[in-house]
């Protein structure tokens, strides 16, 4: 059963990028792209695991699944695109878990110095101790998508 929009839990993530809207957008589209930004979040998150599959379907309807080895299991979040809007908005549903749901929004506003990234992530009620921790992974991973794609002197 789905919780009503009210009853969900939900993560907010804001960060700052220095590189244009398109660049951001297209970070979490491409896949050799993911898999740089995903597998160094994963590393800093769980050392030892390794980045296993990273499969994207980019259009709406189309699926992804990232998978990571962890305690010689492989697991990962899939999900259905819901919204491909470039270079404005992205929406998807996130599946830890067979029977899971949760949608996560990204809109993406252009800045005098590049653009900023707003990411929603809804979680049902079920989540609610995770949070913090949801919200630090969001974190983590828009801080790596920034240190990809940011030149550096």
């Amino acid at each position: 059963m789905t919780a009503e929009p009210s009853e969900r839990i939900v993560a907010r993530v804001t960060h700052d990028f220095t590189v244009s809207p398109e660049t951001v957008f297209d970070a979490w589209l491409d896949a050799k792209l993911v898999r740089q930004w995903m597998a160094a979040s994963i590393a800093e998150s769980a050392p030892g695991t390794e980045m296993r599959t990273v499969s994207i379907d980019a259009r709406v309807g189309g699926t992804f699944t990232f998978t990571d080895s962890r305690d010689e299991d492989e697991t990962g979040p899939t999900g259905t695109y819901l919204q491909i809007d470039r270079p404005r908005r992205l929406a998807f549903t996130w599946l830890p878990e067979p029977g899971e749901h949760s949608v996560v929004t990204i809109d993406i506003e252009p800045t005098s110095t590049g653009c900023t990234l707003t990411l929603v992530h809804e979680m049902e009620p079920t989540w609610a101790d995770y949070l913090d921790q949801t919200t630090a992974a969001w974190v983590r991973m828009a801080n790596h998508i920034d240190r990809m794609l940011t030149p550096r002197p």
